[in-house]
This record gives C-alpha cells, sequence and structure tokens, in this order.
C-alpha cells in the first residue's frame, strides 16, 4: 500500500461544527466503528459528510487491492463536497477510529452554499488547493517519473549488451568472421545454400 504523508489541517480548512449544525434542520448523526468504510469510490454522491469526532483516511484502490491513500482528516473537516455535481464518488473513506459524522442531504448543502457566501468562497479555497496538488502530481508522473524509467531502463538495456573482446592493447576488436568465398566460387555457391544471410567479412 502507497501511502503519502498526510498533512495536517490548516485552519482555513476548519469548520465550526456547532455553526454547520445550525444551518440545517435534515443532519443526521451518525458514528461507525473504528475501520469502517462510509463510502466506496464509485458510489453515487448523495450527501455531505462533516466529522465531529475521530478520524478518517481517503484514499483509491484498485481491482487488485492497490490502494493509495491521499490523506486523513479529523474534527471540523469535511468530505464528499463534489456532492454538487451528482457525479459519483472519487474516492473511498474509512474510519481509523470511532468516528462521528454530521450528514448532510446534498439540496441542504447546495442551498447553504448559496446562501452563505463565506462558507462558499471557503469550499473555492479548498477545491483550489486540491487542484494545484494535483497538478502537481500530474507533472510527476508524466514528467519526472519518465525521465527516471528511460534512465533506469537504457542502463538495464546496457547491462545486457554482449561484451566484445578486448585486444590486449586495449583496443575493442570485432569478432571474427571466415572471408567470403569470391563470387562464382563452390564455395559461395554452398553457402548461400545452407544460409542466405550467412556473415562474412571481405578483409
Amino acid at each position: 500500500m502507497e501511502k503519502r504523508k498526510p498533512k495536517g489541517p490548516s485552519p482555513d480548512e476548519l469548520l465550526d461544527v456547532i455553526d454547520l449544525r445550525d444551518f440545517t434542520q435534515r443532519a443526521v448523526t451518525r458514528t461507525f466503528p473504528k475501520n469502517t468504510v462510509v463510502v466506496s469510490e464509485g458510489d453515487r454522491t448523495d450527501s455531505l459528510y462533516i466529522i465531529v469526532s475521530g478520524k478518517v483516511k481517503i484514499y483509491v484502490s484498485d481491482e487488485k487491492g492497490k490502494e493509495v491513500v491521499l490523506n486523513e482528516s479529523g474534527p471540523g473537516e469535511y468530505f464528499g463536497e463534489m456532492v454538487l455535481d451528482e457525479g459519483p464518488r472519487s474516492a473511498s473513506v474509512m474510519t481509523l477510529e470511532p468516528t462521528q459524522f454530521l450528514v448532510v442531504p446534498k439540496e441542504d448543502f447546495r442551498e447553504f452554499v448559496k446562501k452563505n457566501p463565506e462558507f462558499s468562497l471557503h469550499l473555492i479555497y479548498k477545491l483550489i488547493k486540491r487542484v494545484r496538488a494535483l497538478t502537481n502530481d500530474v507533472k510527476s508522473l508524466a514528467l519526472v517519473d519518465v525521465y527516471g524509467r528511460r534512465a533506469r531502463w537504457s542502463a538495464g538495456f546496457s547491462a545486457t549488451l554482449p561484451s566484445a573482446a578486448t585486444s590486449r592493447s586495449g583496443a575493442t576488436a570485432s569478432p571474427s568472421r571466415k572471408p567470403c568465398p569470391e563470387p562464382g566460387s563452390p564455395g559461395r555457391a554452398r553457402r548461400r545454400a545452407v544460409s542466405p544471410r550467412a556473415a562474412c567479412s571481405r578483409g
């Protein structure tokens, strides 16, 4: 399992949970035990999750079970803000300890964004930060890693090349070849019959 070094939440990423509790009368409080998958990558999006207590990891994985942890989040942070476009979940979330959430329905979240400019800016800043991080990751994968892989491949390829015979003087000498028969000679005819591409040297 690969894991990025989780960064602690910056002040602009933390929310006052009590204030968010006040913004909707339809928020549902839910508690999950440790190691519970709260949402799965690819699920349909229908709610925003605000962490009241506990800790979660946000990760992506493939069909072979390889997992990459994108981040860890704690009290005051939230996930599921992409609920606004009604697309599928882009990552999975699992609790790392018993965790309590405020689960905000999609329509309530949308209305709150419309009526609360301060929170809207907070959300925009968070998404900008995420886009910057994604851009850096893509740059690393597309450029730095390509050159690294090319260097490793070149080193491995060179190691597999056959070593040439070295003369006593230290100069590299080509392997010896038999001289080619003169055109029209019986030897040339026989050589062609046995191997049309037999290598030979004319000295």
